[in-house]
């Protein structure tokens, strides 16, 4: 019991109106914004990241609509065209064959942005439920897990990629020449379904190792808690809980994937392991033109400088999408 009579007894003089010059000492300097909004204020403020954007915009707007606008196809011999320099009718000339390169560079670059887009969801999809599983249960399955971990991280790529497409030549052909395949599946080839295969299986790991280190830290957080005790189950918990908020780091790693599984695609179209003739990617375009390098420079040049730019547009933008997630980088 407080005893009312020996408590202090405040003077209702000593509450006053705040004037005016404390109302503006306590003046708010801007006003309060949610975490997506104040990261895309600071993302806009990266000019370079802006800059990234734009150009990315413009490369993944003409791999769509330039093969459409081009009266010819990526497939498309033309007798008497062979190894045109750029001109008027073929702004990036012409291959030994007579076919369209800014055409086939097009459709290079389209494919290379799909295999980066479709190869980020898969990566993120099997890094972030492998990752969660991991810290979120711990000790024994922790540890087994991480192993594994090690483990895929030690595997080649490209024997991965060989042996793949040893196993999966066989089966794909079959199931292409049954009549039941998809037209999708039958233009992407045994390589480019080979490669989909070793990005799944190996490049997951470094999304699951981060999203794990996240989960390590959230799970001791009080909502976790709370959410145990009103029943929730571990599925609940790790979906609707914890990974949400993950999220940050979830979508700077997928961005980062994209032109990493670019470049795995391009290099190994490059050696011979990628798509399937007669498609075009922007890997098979530059190892078909480095024969005629000192012959015919342009053929290497636009597919080299095409990949160049997609890749560092997109590192680039990932750098400034990762400080614009970061509340450490908040002034």
């Amino acid at each position: 019991m407080i005893d009312m009579k020996n408590s202090e007894i405040l003077d209702s003089k000593l509450f006053l109106p705040a004037t005016d010059s404390e109302k503006a000492m306590a003046e708010v300097m801007r006003p309060s914004v949610g975490y997506w909004r104040d990261a895309w204020r600071r993302l806009k403020a990266n000019k370079i990241a802006m800059g990234s954007l734009i150009v990315i915009l413009l490369v993944i707007l003409a791999a769509i609509i330039g093969p459409m606008l081009s009266p010819y196809a990526y497939d498309q011999i033309n007798k008497g065209s062979e190894n045109l320099s750029p001109n008027a009718q073929h702004i990036f000339g012409t291959d030994s064959l007579g076919r369209d390169l800014f055409t086939r560079t097009m459709i290079g670059a389209r494919i290379s942005i799909a295999v980066g887009v479709v190869a980020a969801i898969m990566i993120s999809i099997i890094g972030i439920l492998y990752g969660a599983i991991s810290g979120f249960l711990g000790g024994w399955v922790d540890i087994v897990m991480m192993r594994i971990v090690d483990i895929v991280y030690s595997v080649p790529t490209i024997l991965i990629v060989i042996l793949l497409q040893v196993v999966l030549k066989d089966p794909i052909d079959k199931f292409v020449n049954s009549g039941h395949a998809p037209a999708f599946i039958s233009g992407l080839g045994v390589g480019l379904i080979s490669i989909f295969f070793v990005l799944a299986l190996l490049y997951w790991v470094d999304m699951a190792r981060i999203v794990r280190g996240q989960i390590l830290a959230l799970k001791e957080q009080e909502y976790v808690l709370a959410a145990k005790v009103l029943g929730a189950s571990n599925k609940d918990i790790i979906l609707k809980h914890l990974i949400p908020n993950c999220i940050g780091q979830i979508i700077v790693v997928a961005t980062l994937k994209i032109p990493e599984a670019i470049f795995v695609e391009s290099f190994l179209s490059f050696i011979g392991l990628g798509v399937s003739i007669p498609m075009a990617s922007l890997g098979s375009l530059s190892q078909v033109a480095l024969k005629g390098i000192y012959s015919y420079p342009y053929m290497l040049l636009f597919p080299a400088v095409t990949i160049s730019i997609i890749i560092l547009s997109m590192n680039l933008f990932g750098d400034g999408l990762r400080d614009a997630l970061d509340p450490r980088m908040k002034k």
